[in-house]
């Protein structure tokens, strides 16, 4: 399991958790994901408990402010809860559960990565780093939540509850946690990804073509020649960080999307299938259930009903 030992709490603990648990509430009224006056940062709140659940995350960051997360990837476990946090730096499809109830919601907040602010700060970072480089990117990480970070956690639930706090120190605020993401545990790893350097750089950047071309006819050959590989090295690097093969990420990557498009613009499943680059909506079908475990429109009305704001908005 990608997790450290439980930490013993630090003097004070306790009352900034309920602090964190009261000011996320507060920011959080609806089940599903609310939206912040702070573009990139959302508030979960759910109250069901859920098992083997197929998820996307794009990079960023979970902070598991009350509840539990775990996700698996390719036989690891990765604990987000009340003492870790995820980092993501590339989006790859895994498996989540989560526990919760009525009594006790899971509260969260997600914060999407600023891509020009965190390659801007991992610049510095970097410039200013001594020792040896050359560190492999990783696509998940299960982090300890350090005082440090925790505390920005704080100051940026705080300044979300005052308008014009958010407006002044809002930006700033974002702009630290993101530098403390980018110096944490898997700050190395997080840095390699977005500066795309090494082997593993060269799939990173695989990725962001098929991010945008997912919907067209793909060559997993000419992908490896862009990326300057054999097609088995190519593999071997691509399942190595994503955990998955490069036609199996592409087939996620258009039933996510499809998953998305039908429940914000009320598309048909023909309509769905063919905008994310399925030729046949029956194999669209079967592959869809597949996945996510439930039919097509099953699956739309549970988007509609746990997502909330994410459901609703690109």
């Amino acid at each position: 399991m990608n997790v450290l030992p439980n930490p013993i709490n630090a003097k004070g603990a306790p009352s900034r958790r309920r602090e964190l648990v009261e000011l996320a509430g507060r920011l959080a009224p609806r089940h599903g994901y609310n939206p912040t006056g702070l573009h990139g940062v959302r508030i979960l709140r759910t109250e069901e408990v859920l098992h083997d659940i197929p998820v996307l995350y794009k990079p960023g960051a979970v902070f598991v402010l009350q509840g539990r997360k775990q996700g698996m990837l390719e036989g690891e476990v990765y604990l987000y809860d009340e003492e870790h946090y995820l980092a993501v730096s590339v989006p790859v499809p895994f498996r989540m559960e989560s526990v919760a109830s009525a009594e006790c919601p899971l509260l969260a907040v997600y914060l999407e990565f600023d891509t020009q602010l965190a390659a801007e700060i991992a610049s510095d970072v970097e410039a200013r780093r001594s020792g040896p480089t050359g560190t492999a990117a990783r696509s998940l990480m299960s982090s300890r939540m350090e005082p440090d970070i925790e505390d920005v956690v704080l100051r940026l639930l705080r300044v979300l509850n005052d308008p014009m706090e958010m407006v002044v120190l809002g930006a700033g605020i974002l702009r630290e946690l993101h530098y403390r993401i980018l110096v944490g545990p898997q700050g190395a790893q997080m840095i390699a990804a977005l500066q795309q350097k090494g082997t593993s750089g060269k799939i990173v950047q695989s990725l962001a073509r098929l991010r945008e071309t997912y919907s067209l006819e793909i060559s997993v050959t000419a992908l490896a020649q862009e990326a300057g590989m054999s097609v088995p090295s190519y593999h071997a690097h691509f399942k190595a960080l994503t955990g998955s093969s490069p036609m199996q990420y592409v087939k996620a990557m258009r039933l996510h999307e499809a998953r998305l498009i039908m429940a914000r613009q009320e598309k048909t499943i023909a309509e769905a299938a063919l905008s994310v680059g399925y030729l046949s909506p029956a194999q669209f079908s079967r592959d869809f259930k597949r996945h996510f475990r439930r039919t097509a429109s099953e699956e739309v009305k549970w988007v509609r009903s746990h997502l909330g704001e994410l459901a609703l908005r690109p």
